[in-house]
């Protein structure tokens, strides 16, 4: 996969978190029509969904999926009564994966509870109106073979085969065990005929994809030779008070500044990548 010779790999530029803050969902917007931005992510349980979700329909090119949510600081859309193991005693969602997989690995999290709430995230983001290309989780919970079963199912029924498959190249005992739990869902999906990008990367780098490291991020996925490959990303603007409840430390505009940089455009195309959707990974494989 080097600059220009032989088929082109596909690279799906995926934006997390649409909805988050009607700020985040300006940035995303704003790094697909200037910048690589391909494909985002819509999170229908965040306070920014509502008052941004009308703004994709004015932007016909831009790929969007599911990111379903069952962990974080937003609620969820149904009542703590309709999801109780989905929530704390105020009905909270179980604030982070290091507080929901453990209760999920002891059998404390229903998967009826989970098919509930995921269910009405994609009924909410399919009934404003947006296509849903591909389905994705917040903290990528659905490595974790429960709630992959669960976004299995959901997708089958709402005509999605398409998933992230989240990647690790850390030699931690966290990058360890996601590169145990990609693989066993990547050989789910093969059994089960789904589409996934064969290379990814945004887990390690999550937060601090700045110029330098997006093009490292880059050159990384095309080393590995892959035909297809999804670069997750999470552009912000600078200055928006919505986005102080969510300390993630993350460098929102930073990651904006380089999705929209002519450098990163340049090694895109150097390093011989044609931009797509999900979508477009659907129509290859079929």
């Amino acid at each position: 996969m080097s600059g220009g010779a032989g088929r082109r790999a596909l690279l799906v530029v995926n934006a997390d978190d649409y909805g988050l803050t009607e700020g985040v969902s300006r940035a995303i917007l704003d790094a697909h029509r200037d910048g690589i931005v391909t494909s985002t992510s819509v999170l229908a349980l965040a306070p920014g969904f509502a008052p941004s979700v009308g703004w994709l329909q004015d932007a016909p090119g831009l790929g969007t999926g599911a990111h379903l949510a069952a962990v974080g600081e937003d609620p969820p859309l149904l009542s703590a009564r309709e999801v109780p193991t989905l929530v704390d005693k105020k009905g909270r969602m179980w604030s982070s994966w290091r507080v929901f997989l453990p209760r999920a690995a002891a059998g404390r999290i229903d998967p009826d509870d989970l098919r509930r709430e995921f269910g009405a995230q994609i009924e909410a983001i399919a009934g404003a109106g947006v296509t849903i290309d591909h389905l994705d989780t917040h903290q990528n919970i659905h490595l974790w073979p429960m709630v992959s079963d669960v976004v299995l199912e959901l997708g089958e029924q709402h005509g999605v085969r398409t998933v992230r498959v989240t990647r690790s190249t850390a030699k931690s005992p966290v990058g360890i065990t996601v590169k145990r739990l990609a693989t066993r869902l990547e050989g789910l999906l093969r059994e089960r005929g789904w589409v996934w990008p064969e290379a990814s990367t945004g887990l390690d780098e999550a937060g601090c994809l700045e110029l330098g490291a997006m093009v490292g991020a880059l050159s990384r996925l095309a080393a590995t030779g892959a035909r297809s490959a999804e670069l997750a990303t999470h552009p912000g603007g600078a200055d928006d008070p919505a986005r102080e409840r969510y300390r993630w430390s993350y460098q929102w505009e930073d990651e904006l500044a380089a999705l929209r940089s002519a450098t990163v455009r340049a090694a895109v195309d150097e390093l011989g990548f044609e931009l797509g959707t999900f979508a477009d990974l659907v129509e290859e494989a079929s």
